[in-house]
C-alpha cells in the first residue's frame, strides 16, 4: 500500500461530521435518501473532473481503470485466484479469473459474473474484491469472465462472449468441485443486464437455465424514462449522461433499443426464469428500473429476493475498501445469495 493510499484510508475513517464538512458542508439528500459521508467525499474531490462524455473511450477506459486501482479492496483471506482463458466467440480467447474458497460448499453451484462498465469500461480488477467476498461467504466458486468491450468490439461481441463463458461454465462446473452440468449468473450494472438476458435467452432456446440470477443495480430497459433517471441524473457514480455516452459506443449505428439481447425488461415472457437476487442502489439513476423488475419477476411467479440500499451510489460494489456501507451491502448481498443457494 503506498502513503497516499494509507493517508486516504485514515480520511475516509474520520467522523461523518468532518466528512461531510469536507465535503460541500451538507450532506447530499435526494428523495429523503442520504448518501453515505465517505462516497459524497469521493464525489465532492471528483466535482471538476471533465465528465466521461468528453473523453475519448480509450482515455476513459484507462482513467476508470486508474481509478478503481488506487480504492481497490484486498481480497477475502481464504480464497484463491487463478487466472486463464476459455474458447469464445470467432474463435477469440476470453479472459477469465476463478476465485476458490478454502471451503467449499459441494451443492453451491458455480457462478459465472459479469462485471459493470456499460459495455465500454472495466476488467477483471474492477470486481476482484467483490467477487472473493462472494467466493468467500457462498462458498462457491465464482468465475470473472472479461468479456470484448465496446467500442473497440460494438454489440453484439460483449454479449456473445458471456452467453459462451456462461455455457462453458455448465460444462466445466464439476472441475472445480461445484455440482456438474449446471452454473449461476450474476453481475453488476451492464453486468446485470448481460445476467438478465441470458435468463431470458436459455429459456427461448430451451438451454439449461442458469441455478439462479444475480443482478445488481441492473440496466434492463434501455428504451422506457424512469422518474430516477431524472432525480438521480447527475449524480455520483453514474449520469445519464454517461449513460447515453455509453450506448452511443456500444451499440450499432440506429440499433433498436428494445432489441430483447439489450433491453430484457421489454419482454413480457418472465414466468419460468431462474430465481433472482436483485439489488438497487439508492441515489442511483438506475433504481427504478431495476425495482421495477423486481415487482414483475415476483407477478410472475420468480422466487426473488429484492432490496434497495438507499444510502449508496452506482458501482458500489467497487468501493468496498474505503466505504463501510459499501462492505456492509455487499456481504449482506453475498448472504442473500447464500440464502438463495441453500432453496435451490
Amino acid at each position: 500500500m503506498s502513503l497516499q493510499q494509507m493517508i486516504t484510508k485514515l480520511i475516509f475513517k474520520l467522523p461523518d461530521g468532518i466528512l461531510v464538512r469536507m465535503a460541500g458542508g451538507k450532506p447530499v439528500q435526494i428523495r429523503g435518501r442520504v448518501l453515505e459521508p465517505q462516497l459524497q467525499l469521493v464525489a465532492w474531490n471528483g466535482r471538476n473532473a471533465p465528465p466521461m462524455s468528453s473523453l475519448q473511450p480509450e482515455v476513459a477506459q484507462a482513467a476508470v481503470k486508474e481509478q478503481l486501482d488506487s480504492m481497490a479492496a484486498p481480497l477475502e483471506p481464504g480464497v484463491k485466484t487463478e487466472d486463464f482463458t476459455i474458447p469464445g466467440p470467432d474463435r477469440n480467447e476470453i479472459p477469465v479469473r476463478l476465485y476458490r474458497p478454502e471451503t467449499q460448499d459441494p451443492k453451491a453451484p458455480l457462478l459465472v459474473y459479469y462485471h459493470m462498465g456499460g459495455g465500454v469500461i472495466g476488467d477483471l480488477e474492477t470486481c476482484n474484491a467483490w467477487c472473493s467476498i462472494l467466493a468467500s461467504v457462498v462458498k462457491c466458486p465464482v468465475l470473472s469472465v472479461d468479456y470484448r468491450l465496446a467500442p473497440q468490439h460494438k454489440f453484439p461481441a460483449g454479449i456473445d462472449d458471456c452467453i459462451q463463458a456462461y455455457e462453458w461454465g455448465v460444462r466445466n462446473a464439476g472441475r472445480y468441485g461445484a455440482p456438474e452440468g449446471v452454473a449461476a449468473v450474476g453481475g453488476d450494472s451492464m453486468g446485470g443486464n448481460f445476467s438478465a438476458i441470458i435468463s431470458q435467452e436459455m429459456q427461448r432456446e430451451h438451454k439449461p437455465l442458469p441455478a439462479y440470477q444475480l443482478l445488481i443495480y441492473p440496466a434492463v430497459d434501455l428504451v422506457e424514462e424512469y422518474p430516477s433517471q431524472k432525480d438521480f441524473g447527475e449524480t455520483f457514480s453514474l449520469s445519464t449522461d454517461t449513460m447515453e455516452w455509453f450506448m452511443d459506443q456500444y451499440l450499432p449505428e440506429g440499433f433498436d433499443r428494445a432489441d430483447q439481447l439489450l433491453s430484457p425488461a421489454q419482454t413480457g415472457e418472465l414466468e419460468g426464469l431462474p430465481p433472482a437476487v436483485l439489488v438497487t442502489a439508492g441515489h442511483d439513476p438506475l433504481c427504478d428500473e431495476g425495482d421495477d423488475y423486481a415487482k414483475r419477476l415476483k407477478a410472475a411467479g420468480v422466487p426473488v429476493k429484492h432490496k434497495c440500499f438507499e444510502t449508496l451510489p452506482h458501482a458500489f460494489t467497487a468501493f468496498t475498501g474505503f466505504s463501510p456501507g459499501s462492505r456492509k451491502a455487499c456481504l449482506e448481498i453475498a448472504d442473500m445469495v447464500r440464502e438463495t443457494v441453500a432453496r435451490l
